[in-house]
């Protein structure tokens, strides 16, 4: 297209003036005293020169100046006289390599491969550049603007933080997730479709525990937090019991409408063939109902982390993600925070990923996985 052609030229071209710009200081040695990083930098210019000349290079080309051009940054923050104190030749490399990485991850994004192979490279290839480069771009903002720690610390302290702290990470791991969030997911999500299996047979069941279960999911995580730990204990029981909470209606609503999704002609026919209530249950409604439970399964599993980290913040042993991040904060220790923020982050997507793609494996017929 043209106007990626146009923007690849002028990623090409803010590399080529950046040289000419202070990097910091006037008494900061500029770019052209830097052999190494300038020839890095002009590199960088020709590929993205040669990415605006011809369409199906700009992928390949524009991701090795991509590379390049971050390279460049990461290398010149580590000179102290340039970290906290960046000029407009670091910022112009910086803005130039982040207009060459979008146009580099819109060419990819438009690549229409035959092979399957090559396509799921693809979709896996453009989330993980899109997320790398905003990880680098918070990198260089906090290092280049000179943010203090207290207030964003860079990933890389992040990191380092991380690989330091394993072992703790770990016991946050197994006391919020592997016991709390498994287990309050597991006894909402069942309870909330045992009682929407008896709720959908008996009407009068259905007219009562809906307006119930609205009331709960409305009562605030603050709130109840609070009681389940006078009730189970400070321990990971509580916890589990406000994940339950909060899992159950939205359980209860998905399964009630997709036991209800089943069309009248199906209906009609199971009657014509004379099955009994549990056959057309395990049947007909059950299937129908399989993408609405499942969609209920994926909210839950963000809800259910969720719940159990600000459950945490009223009392807990001295294990968990939401205990560690209290404590830390009142430490100013931004970077354990930001590890274990990481860490629930993960959690939560495997988590989800796991669900949709047992979502994927059941629900194999519905319309929209066919190709």
């Amino acid at each position: 297209m043209r106007w990626q052609a146009i923007g690849f030229a002028l990623a090409a071209l803010g590399l080529a003036l950046s040289p000419l710009l202070p990097l910091a200081s006037e008494a900061t040695p500029g770019l052209a005293a830097r052999s190494a990083l300038l020839i890095a930098t002009i590199a960088a210019a020709c590929l993205f020169a040669l990415a605006a000349r011809w369409t199906r290079l700009a992928p390949a080309a524009g991701l090795l100046a991509m590379v390049l051009g971050c390279g460049v940054t990461l290398v010149l923050l580590e000179d102290g006289a340039i970290a906290g104190y960046a000029g407009w030749g670091f910022w112009l490399i910086t803005l130039s390599t982040w207009l060459g990485a979008a146009l580099t991850v819109t060419s990819l994004t438009a690549l229409r491969p035959a092979e399957k192979a090559v396509r799921w490279l693809q979709d896996l290839a453009v989330p993980v550049l899109f997320g790398a480069f905003v990880v680098y771009l918070w990198e260089v903002a906090v290092r280049g603007f000179g943010v203090p720690s207290v207030l964003m610390p860079a990933p890389s302290a992040t990191a380092v933080r991380i690989v330091h702290a394993l072992p703790v990470l770990g016991e946050d791991f197994v006391q919020t997730f592997l016991r709390s969030v498994l287990a309050g997911y597991v006894v909402g999500c069942g309870l909330g479709f045992l009682v929407a299996v008896v709720a959908y047979r008996y009407d009068f069941l259905k007219r009562g525990l809906l307006p119930l279960g609205n009331f709960v999911s409305a009562l605030p995580v603050v709130g109840i937090a609070p009681i389940m730990v006078m009730w189970f204990g400070f321990d990971w029981q509580s916890k589990a019991a406000v994940v339950a909470v909060m899992c159950f209606f939205p359980m209860l609503v998905n399964t009630l409408a997709g036991l209800a999704a089943a069309g009248s002609i199906e209906r009609d026919l199971m009657r014509s063939y004379g099955a009994h209530p549990g056959q057309t249950l395990r049947k007909l409604h059950l299937p129908a109902a399989m993408p609405f439970i499942f969609n209920a399964l994926k909210i839950n599993s963000t809800l259910a982390l969720i719940g159990a980290i600000v459950a945490e913040f009223f009392g807990t042993p001295l294990h968990g993600i939401g205990f560690r991040i209290s404590i830390e904060v009142a430490r100013m220790s931004l970077d354990m925070v930001w590890a274990e923020i990481a860490l629930a982050a993960v959690a939560g997507m495997a988590f989800y990923g796991i669900v949709a793609l047992a979502e994927r494996a059941t629900t194999f017929w519905h319309p929209s996985y066919r190709s």
